[in-house]
């Protein structure tokens, strides 16, 4: 396989199915063509979500950075994904809540989770495939599964996908098919109708469902969750997947049963055993004050949570691309209200370098080569954003500064060259402010700590850092 671009540098991620970090490369010689598996548009993204989301757009910004070109396609699940008390699809679902059509009930929180990945700045992906949109293709597909052996019909209509046909079943996810218990979460429910436990359902049978169905060879019905991905990766990647990524909690069973049916399908097609897809990229979950992020725990936070305490949307990126995206890592509205205090401050730097000439010095190259190469072993954001935090304190020129700023923000995406958008202060705030820096200058901390308090009267936030005082308005 030809590797991305010879005298490019060469980006390294922890492959799941290799349990190595591994180069992506492009199997086409033109382009790394990756698919993430996007969301299931019932509800709002919540930011452990856009944790995933963002990795996708780590990996293309890294890879652009190089100079390596990309296609990404991500698909919106608008149908087949059941919930987990396994009686009806998530869209269909909510749509009885919100008493309105599932479609349009999809078709609504798909256009938040874009509004939400702009205010993340994670670029758009090249293609969003609705599930709903591709039957054809997920029929098309079932039906060569059935024609190889690979999958049949079940007692109750559904076609299933013989799980025994495929040898390596288990290697990406270390689960094992003699291990597999008879209940296992999303498969259960077909009992009796199927020939082993574990295979699991390509195509369900409508029964007595009425909305969102369609017709087939084999009845009305609608598709399964799996193999909506391996119809929809397989078609819009022209048969091959350089790069897969999502959460790790599809690692099992979802993408477990996507590798088993996307490989059965090339080896139909290419007569080859080839894996459909090079390298399997997973984010780890995201903690919020110490508890996994979930309705029932009450501490789920949407990004119009954040805009709506004042904080720019922004500082969840900065977390994040503080933590390894493969760590667990807990968030935090303290973390939060910090990041987004340090986004306005150096915002506020860059618009005072911008009075210097840039200098694209051997310091700056030297730099700037350094976090290139942080990003390319396995996106090592933290170690990227402990140079980026120094940039401030460092010993360079002004102009040496902005040029730091603008040659690494795109790879960044933290808009850092924004101007600062503040409200306006107020003549009292103002003076006030000026009065406590004196303050601290003269060591009066006594007075220095009043002052703090009449700001935070005003809306005022103020802390103490090692470049001096900085202040925010106060986030609600």
């Amino acid at each position: 396989m030809k590797r991305a671009g010879s005298d490019a540098a060469i980006l390294k991620v922890y492959d799941t199915l290799a349990r190595a970090v591994s180069e992506v490369s492009t199997s086409n010689g033109q382009y790394v063509r990756i698919y993430c598996c996007g969301p299931t548009v019932y509800r709002d993204a919540h930011v452990g979500n856009l944790r995933t989301f963002l990795l996708a757009d780590l990996v293309r910004r890294t890879l652009a950075f190089s100079g390596i070109k990309s296609l990404l396609v991500q698909n919106i699940t608008d149908v087949g994904h059941m919930s987990e008390d396994f009686e009806e699809d998530k869209i269909i679902a909510q749509s009885k809540l919100e008493k309105k059509d599932p479609y349009s009930v999809a078709r609504e929180y798909e256009a938040r989770f874009h509004e939400d990945c702009r205010a993340l700045n994670i670029e758009a992906a090249d293609s969003y495939p609705r599930a709903s949109e591709c039957i054809e293709l997920m029929i098309d597909s079932i039906e060569k599964l059935i024609a190889a052996g690979l999958a049949y019909q079940g007692e109750d209509g559904s076609v299933y996908f013989d799980a025994t046909s495929f040898p390596s079943y288990g290697a990406l996810s270390g689960n094992r098919l003699d291990a597999l218990k008879p209940g296992h979460r999303y498969e259960f429910t077909e009992a009796g109708a199927k020939r082993f436990h574990a295979d699991w359902a390509l195509w369900k049978t409508a029964g007595n469902r009425t909305e969102m169905i369609w017709e087939t060879p084999w009845g009305r019905g609608f598709p399964g969750w799996h193999i909506e991905c391996s119809a929809m990766s397989l078609k819009y990647l022209d048969g091959k997947v350089d790069l897969h990524i999502g959460g790790i909690d599809l690692r099992f069973p979802h993408h477990e049963n996507e590798r088993a049916q996307s490989n059965s399908l090339i080896k139909n097609l290419k007569k080859s055993d080839e894996e459909a897809v090079t390298l399997w990229l997973h984010g780890e979950h995201l903690l919020f004050e110490g508890k996994k992020m979930s309705k029932s725990s009450g501490n789920v936070v949407l990004v119009k949570d954040v805009l709506e305490r004042g904080i720019d949307p922004l500082a969840i990126r900065f977390c994040f691309m503080e933590n390894r995206y493969r760590s667990q890592m807990d968030l935090s509205w303290n973390s939060i209200q910090s990041a987004h205090l340090i986004l306005q401050r150096w915002r506020k730097s860059y618009q005072d370098w911008r009075n210097s000439p840039a200098n694209y010095s051997d310091s700056v190259a030297n730099l700037v080569a350094e976090v290139s190469g942080l990003f390319n072993d396995d996106l090592d954001t933290p170690k990227a954003m402990i140079l980026l935090r120094g940039v401030e304190r460092a010993d360079l020129s002004p102009g040496e500064k902005r040029a730091i700023y603008e040659k690494l923000d795109s790879l960044f995406g933290l808009n850092l060259l924004l101007p600062l958008q503040q409200k306006g202060l107020s003549s009292e705030a103002q003076k006030l402010l000026e009065k406590r820096e004196r303050a601290r200058e003269e060591r009066d901390f006594e007075l220095s700590d009043k002052l703090r308090d009449e700001l935070l009267q005003l809306g005022i936030e103020v802390r103490d850092t090692s470049e001096g005082q900085e202040w925010g308005w106060k986030i609600s």
